[in-house]
């Protein structure tokens, strides 16, 4: 259940409380997100929905570790990040959160494999570890026929956007964000965006 009253319980993945985001823009401050509380169970689909430029990436990137808020905190599933230092918040990332992005992000010059693979070499995995998680990431996107085949080789964008999902799927992740919720809002508890 998603609730942006900020009154979660013992089960809430997320805890957001009093979340601030401002950028500067030349002289100008843009305020993207003003006090935002919230809190996501665990076990839960949530999507964000809302039109361009209305703070829906924005809060993504704070709950994933990518940017760090001006104000407030978030704790995910009981690490608190708001505070983490960069080498910290890179560990706590490759342990607890994939992230999906909208153009899959994946490197042209790498297999399936290596695709998958590259987070995983951020971890304290060996090779042998690494090896077991990514043939059963990409057996869980049906890729593993294709492990060895370049992005370029796959099918229009289907076989790309699968592949895209492997890495999330690659250990126990946390929770994981992905940056064009229309793909998964079917089974999503949804939430308008102000």
């Amino acid at each position: 259940m998603i609730r942006v009253d900020g009154n979660g319980g013992s089960s809430s993945l997320i805890k957001v409380r009093g979340l601030n985001k401002t950028y500067s823009r030349g002289g100008e401050k843009i305020q993207v997100l003003q006090g935002l509380n919230l809190d996501v169970d665990k076990g839960d689909f949530v999507a964000f929905m809302g039109p361009s430029g209305s703070g829906k990436t924005t809060l993504l990137n704070l709950l994933g570790g990518l940017d760090v808020p001006s104000a407030g905190s978030i704790t995910v599933d009981g690490d608190e990040i708001t505070h983490m230092s960069a080498g910290k918040l890179t560990q706590w990332r490759a342990r607890h959160v994939g992230f999906i992005f909208q153009m899959y992000n994946l490197i042209p010059v790498l297999t399936a494999y290596q695709n998958v693979e590259l987070p995983l070499l951020l971890t304290k995995l060996s090779s042998s570890e690494r090896r077991k998680h990514v043939e059963t990431a990409l057996g869980v996107v049906n890729l593993a026929d294709r492990m060895h085949h370049y992005p370029a080789s796959f099918p229009a964008g289907k076989n790309s956007a699968s592949l895209s999902l492997a890495p999330s799927s690659r250990t126990r992740l946390s929770c994981f964000a992905m940056s064009r919720p229309a793909t998964w809002t079917a089974r999503a508890r949804t939430k308008s965006w102000p």
